[in-house]
């Protein structure tokens, strides 16, 4: 079987391939870019210093996670039919139906809402007030969704359990649900708020997938394989480009649904813990802006002089690429460490 995901990999990474150039060229035709504005933090504040390493982005292209889901929703569609009737052996601890709702539920659905708050910033209707979603609506929105997401593992693939490392399996009943919910709300945050340097999420996000493919294949989950599989070719199509100096970024279309959708790949293969370890990077950025929000609000001074923590690095004068580079270092010794975590289940 592996010979069919790797050549699954290559095929979406060649289709993506053949498709980006003429997908950024669409994005400027339509005036897709990447605006410059003066940036504001919760309490209202200009944040000077991301103006300053950020707004000489203006101009290039957002919207390339658009394309990736489209890609690897069409190719799903076409493909794993076709593979099923060409009898190919497809394994799966759960109904086949039931985890590709899960899946692309997630996949599309954040997607979608990303793809919205995107819309709104291009024809400026966050400055009117006009359709544009607020900051809280926008939350609960994404609790919504993660709330129908964990139902639908709890209920239709009756996931109940976690894996703990030494301890064995926990079963949760229903605490599953406000769990699960909650671990892909803050993963589909803190995957937004990495987003933010030139191949930063989407090279960390490459890095998890491969690990969570190993572990699919491991646990033989076919349909997730076959999912990872296209996944991480289209991703890694798009990184070619979006390396620094990135000629397209992934927009809120790309970065909520990709950590929402990540998230819940780490819970149908039942490794939470593995997920917390190999994602841990997503998860330090985000506590990093968590932390300094209620830092500002309840003891009303900064823990931090600037934060995320990338954007920090850039003001003590770390370079763009550098901060990526040893990001992608850090995540690749995460991985590692996740994976064999979840060699000791």
């Amino acid at each position: 079987m592996m010979a069919l995901y790797l050549g699954l990999l290559l095929f979406s990474f060649l289709i993506t391939s053949v498709l980006v150039v003429p997908f950024i060229n669409l994005l400027y035709k339509f005036k897709f870019l990447r605006q410059y504005q003066l940036t504001k933090d919760a309490e209202g504040q200009r944040t000077k210093i991301f103006d300053k390493f950020h707004n000489i982005k203006a101009g290039t292209p957002v919207g390339g996670g658009f394309l990736i889901i489209l890609t690897v929703f069409l190719l799903y569609l076409i493909l794993f039919p076709l593979l099923s009737f060409m009898g190919t052996y497809i394994n799966s601890g759960f109904q086949i139906n039931d985890e590709l709702n899960v899946l692309f539920f997630t996949f599309i659905s954040f997607g979608l809402l990303g793809l919205y708050d995107d819309l709104m910033k291009f024809f400026g209707f966050q400055k009117t007030g006009i359709f544009g979603l607020r900051i809280r609506y926008k939350f609960i929105i994404q609790w919504v969704l993660a709330l129908t997401v964990s139902c639908l593992m709890y209920f239709n693939l009756k996931i109940d359990i976690i894996n703990i490392p030494l301890f064995g399996v926990l079963k949760l009943g229903a605490f599953f649900i406000p769990l699960a919910a909650f671990i892909i709300v803050a993963f589909t945050n803190a995957f937004n708020i990495t987003d933010g340097l030139d191949g930063l999420a989407s090279g960390l996000l490459l890095i998890c997938l491969l690990s969570f493919w190993v572990l699919s294949h491991s646990v033989l989950d076919t349909p997730l394989s076959f999912f990872l599989a296209l996944w991480l070719g289209a991703l890694l199509a798009f990184l070619y480009f979006n390396v620094f100096p990135a000629r397209i970024f992934l927009g809120d279309v790309g970065a909520l649904s990709f950590g929402a959708t990540m998230a819940v790949v780490g819970l149908l293969m039942g490794k939470m813990i593995a997920l917390l370890v190999i994602g841990g990077l997503f998860l330090v950025e985000g506590s990093s802006s968590l932390l300094q929000l209620l830092s500002k609000r309840i003891l009303k001074k900064k823990i931090f002089p600037v934060a995320p923590l990338h954007l920090w690095l850039q003001s003590k004068g770390w370079e763009e690429p550098k901060i990526v580079m040893r990001a992608w270092l850090a995540g690749i010794v995460l991985a590692i460490f996740g994976l064999w975590l979840s060699s000791l289940y």
